[in-house]
């Protein structure tokens, strides 16, 4: 039988139903790229024990990180504070770093990436960001374009320098934390994927590639790209 890379998916919070969940659209996103998904919800204590059993993570999307882990603005638009996930995940991709885990960050994934590593947050875009580009229109997702650095590792995964993509946050990178660089912006200057110096098996991506990645090839190749790294 082939091998199948396990690939780690962290899930949504408790809600309250009492029920962790996560959108189906992740899970087929790596069955499609050959991996075997595993679900990770919040809550444990050691988070990063998870990576003695897995061969690549998914920092997926969802909720507002909590602004007081990066000495942010406690903004009437933050929602969904989650103070289990927030330090599961931040653990976790300290482990990540530690252990050069291949990984993928999609949202929300790319914030608590930049908070756990010492950046900061724009707590509200439409405070800061013109009305060019709507990156978020309630609960429905917007397509806009991002400009992606030609020498960059996601250039070469995507095989774009342009592409359109699936939006919805109302959050973003203020302040990169040291060793990031950004490596796509939209036409308003959102940041809207960064690379790691010391970590050539990750990405981070501000949009939501597993949104459209049924039909558009460019985005499930970020999906392809976790999977077949770990196939070399």
């Amino acid at each position: 039988m082939e091998y199948r890379p396990s690939i780690g998916i962290t899930t949504h919070g408790r809600n309250e139903k009492g029920r962790f969940d996560l959108n189906v659209k992740y899970v087929e996103s790596v069955r499609r790229a050959g991996g075997y998904p595993v679900l990770l919800p919040p809550g444990e204590t050691n988070p990063e024990e998870c990576l003695e059993f897995l061969d690549g993570i998914i920092l997926s999307g969802g909720a507002d990180v909590d602004p007081a882990l990066y000495r942010g603005k406690q903004h009437p638009e933050v929602y969904g504070v989650d103070k289990a996930r927030d330090a599961c995940e931040i653990a976790l991709v300290k482990a990540i770093f530690e252990r050069k885990t291949p990984t993928l960050c999609i949202c929300r994934g790319m914030q608590i990436l930049n908070v756990a590593l010492g950046g900061s947050l724009i707590e509200h875009l439409p405070d800061e960001i013109g009305p060019e580009i709507a990156h978020k229109d309630g609960d429905k997702f917007q397509t806009h374009a991002v400009d992606i650095t030609p020498a960059s590792r996601l250039a070469r995964i995507v095989d774009a320098e342009h592409i359109s993509t699936a939006s919805m946050h109302h959050q973003a990178l203020r302040k990169l934390a040291p060793g990031l660089t950004v490596v796509a912006q939209s036409k308003d200057g959102v940041i809207e994927a960064v690379e790691h110096a010391d970590h050539e098996d990750l990405i981070a991506v501000q949009w939501h590639p597993e949104h459209t990645a049924a039909e558009d090839e460019r985005q499930q190749a970020l999906f392809n790209w976790l999977v077949e790294t770990l196939a070399r």
